[in-house]
């Protein structure tokens, strides 16, 4: 089974990374923008590894800051209209919830009762869970971001509308692979 806290521990150890992206700036708009992107991407995650590293501020808070949005980052894919899971992905939302719909009025039941920053995932085992700040879990599988900077551009306090569009960008086949990689 894929050990997360050594390989947690192995990545502090080798100084956190923010992963290139696999996409272009331009390529996930009209979902998030170019500047949404590049002030998040480029500013934001990348600075919580520039501060880990440079040993400023909380190095837990910006260590797992890092470790977040790689994997945030490594979900999306340009746009697709109608982009709905698939694979072992699909299969744990049908046990668990029955319906792609259903999860997805599940996830967004849990993402606003989140006062604030933080951000709402799918679990390995399909629960759906909240981290209040940034924290490292290893029962990530899918993840969003609530902090404001990840839709404030894009949507304004519509906060509903960029989950309802996230789900155009999921990259189900990245998702699904990381999966395989946790058995």
């Amino acid at each position: 089974m894929y050990d997360i806290v050594e390989k947690i521990e192995e990545s502090r150890r080798k100084q956190i990374e923010i992963l290139p992206l696999k996409y272009s700036s331009t390529d996930l708009s009209p979902v998030l923008s170019k500047a949404t992107l590049e002030y998040h991407y480029d500013d934001l995650a990348k600075g919580y590894a520039k501060r880990y590293k440079a040993k400023e501020g909380d190095s837990d808070f910006n260590y797992a800051g890092a470790f977040l949005h790689n994997i945030y980052f490594s979900q999306f894919r340009k746009p697709q209209e109608d982009n709905t899971p698939s694979g072992p992905v699909l299969n744990l939302i049908k046990r668990r919830y029955g319906y792609w719909r259903d999860f997805k009025e599940a996830f967004k039941e849990e993402a606003m009762k989140i006062q604030g920053s933080g951000w709402i995932y799918l679990s390995y085992t399909g629960e759906i869970k909240t981290i209040a700040n940034h924290e490292v879990r290893d029962d990530i599988l899918l993840l969003v971001d609530w902090w404001e900077h990840a839709w404030a551009l894009d949507y304004q306090a519509d906060k509903k509308q960029y989950l309802e569009n996230i789900w155009k960008i999921m990259n189900w086949v990245n998702i699904n692979t990381r999966w395989g990689n946790n058995l």
